[in-house]
């Protein structure tokens, strides 16, 4: 899987950011397999298989949802974004627009 190539050497990269690439690297799986949990559902004709396609689903969010807060908790630039643009109410872009003055 391409998410999972470094860009630069393996030796150039301090090990914090090597924790931080194995992080966003398990985060885009995670929420991929969300994807594809779904997709299938939508998909399946059959009713019990379909509950457990989305339990599936749900539990791969659980997952991507501790890793966003690994990610948070790390980084205070992520946290700072998290914090900016999470959980507000009316309009993502008009947030943007205010937050930045634009």
């Amino acid at each position: 899987m391409s998410s999972e190539d470094l860009h630069v050497p393996r030796e150039k990269l301090s090990k914090r950011t090597l924790n931080q690439h194995y992080a966003i690297t398990s985060l885009i799986e995670e929420m991929e397999a969300v994807d594809w949990y779904r997709q299938r559902a939508d998909d399946c004709d059959d009713p019990e298989l379909k509950k457990i396609l989305l339990h599936n689903a749900r539990e791969e969010l659980e997952h991507a949802a501790m890793v966003l807060e690994w990610l948070r908790r790390s980084d205070p630039e992520t946290d700072e974004q998290l914090r900016e643009y999470l959980f507000k109410e009316g309009s993502i872009t008009g947030h943007e627009e205010e937050a930045t003055g634009k």
